[in-house]
């Protein structure tokens, strides 16, 4: 079995890092540089930024941001938040990005995803996928016209887009149905998140990683409501993910890097143990 990864995903918002609940109520939760070279002394694995304005001045303040942690970190460091087309993938691996995730306009746009993959390789590119848990009864938007993703009677979870605002809209289409079609496109990994577990601190939707981890054969980043260690190691065995990424728990001083992993180590889950990195 491959070593499982710990991952510390920095929400950023003019320059800072904040952190909410189901993407709302955000607060401060530092500098992102600092944070950076933080994770990385602790032994985080890899980092993933997220730029939740995605304006044009969002836009330049992440570049800067990017600019600065690469500077700083060696580890792989995912990037993602208004990436619309090919350029702005581009754009962010010239700025010191290992990977660019791209979430809306993946769905609005598949062959966006498609293009970035042949461009950049398949390693470059991550779909990030926000999703719900749903009954018919609240189905909100239409059928989507692609097939391989649309609703059906087996429908348990539907993407949503735009989830920077007001929990994102509907998008019609089938989460693990969109996995499934957005590997075949091309993209390298995806990251999971639950928007009902989303800053709780409740735990990983188990059922949902599950389901999408078994839908395709890249790695699975399983994101929304890691409480404590316990549920890191619960998402990676039970869950079958392949990362477990968390933001508050590390944020704000509750657990450590080295916490987390050696409580997946104590529980036969293989992890890369860091030398440096404090208790």
């Amino acid at each position: 079995m491959l070593s499982r990864r710990i991952i510390p995903c920095l929400d950023v918002k003019g320059g800072r890092v904040v952190k909410g609940v189901r993407f709302r109520d955000h607060r401060d939760a530092g500098d992102p540089v600092e944070l950076a070279r933080f994770y990385d002394e602790q032994g985080a694995d890899e980092l993933v930024f997220y730029d939740i304005t995605a304006s044009s001045d969002g836009r330049e303040i992440m570049l800067d941001v990017v600019h600065r942690v690469a500077e700083e970190v060696y580890i792989p460091l995912t990037v993602g938040g208004g990436i619309r087309s090919v350029e702005d993938v581009r754009t962010m691996l010239n700025a010191g990005a290992d990977k660019v995730s791209i979430n809306t306009a993946a769905v609005q746009n598949p062959g966006l995803v498609r293009d970035a993959a042949a461009m950049f390789g398949s390693q470059c590119i991550v779909l990030g996928m926000d999703a719900r848990r749903i009954a018919p009864s609240q189905i909100e938007a239409p059928p989507n016209e692609i097939s391989a993703i649309a609703f059906d009677d087996s429908t348990r979870w539907e993407v949503r887009t735009h989830t920077g605002a007001d929990g994102g809209r509907a998008a019609g289409i089938d989460a693990v149905k969109w996995a499934r079609y957005a590997a075949e496109l091309g993209v390298g990994e995806v990251v999971m998140n639950s928007i009902d577990a989303d800053g709780t601190k409740e735990g990983y939707d188990l059922d949902l990683m599950r389901a999408v981890a078994d839908a395709v054969s890249i790695p699975v980043i399983a994101s929304g409501g890691a409480g404590n260690v316990e549920h890191m190691t619960e998402v990676v065995t039970d869950g079958r993910a392949d990362a477990a990424l968390a933001a508050s728990i590390f944020h704000y001083g509750e657990f450590t890097i080295a916490q987390a992993k050696e409580h997946m180590r104590t529980h036969g889950v293989p992890v890369r143990l860091s030398t440096s990195a404090g208790a």
